[in-house]
């Protein structure tokens, strides 16, 4: 079989029925668009979304009023006072807080958020911690450590 003997299967292309043609055709004279009016005229009709004095419907859509970033990087939030159910020097990790059920979505980097106080020392191992945050756990006994993500934030995109 060669490129020219390709043909599409038996019925599948309609041929176009011409109108125009004559009364005996049975699409004469007025090709099937009714007598006058706006339908009847070459290039008439209604816009797209034309609603007929109501206000179009993506009019009333609020997508003008903003820009939603595609690729915009959601963290899960964490705050401190969400941190006191764990015991004193335990670790604290994107694995700790999946078990405790803490996390909305497991593939999302988590940040650690200044709400509330801290009395225990945790060894705290996540993505990004507030300065707030930072100082309190510190003031604690704990510890910071800052975790690489794997999830490319937009900024590290436009570094490349």
């Amino acid at each position: 079989m060669k490129l020219h003997e390709l043909r599409p299967n038996e019925g599948k292309q309609k041929r176009r029925r011409r109108v125009g043609r004559g009364i005996a055709a049975g699409r004469g004279k007025t090709a099937g668009r009714g007598t006058k009016g706006q339908g009847a005229r070459a290039g008439g009709g209604s816009g797209l979304y034309h609603q007929g004095g109501n206000l179009p419907f993506f009019r009333s859509l609020p997508f003008k009023r903003g820009f939603t970033p595609p690729n915009r990087l959601t963290y899960n939030e964490i705050n401190l006072d969400q941190l006191e159910g764990f015991k004193a020097n335990s670790e604290v990790s994107p694995d700790t807080l999946e078990k405790a059920r803490l996390l909305r979505k497991n593939n999302n980097p988590i940040v650690v958020l200044g709400r509330g106080e801290i009395t225990k020392a945790l060894k705290v191992r996540v993505h990004r911690v507030t300065k707030g945050a930072k100082a309190k756990i510190e003031a604690a006994g704990g510890s910071v450590e800052i975790i690489q993500s794997d999830v490319e934030t937009p900024a590290e995109e436009k570094k490349e």
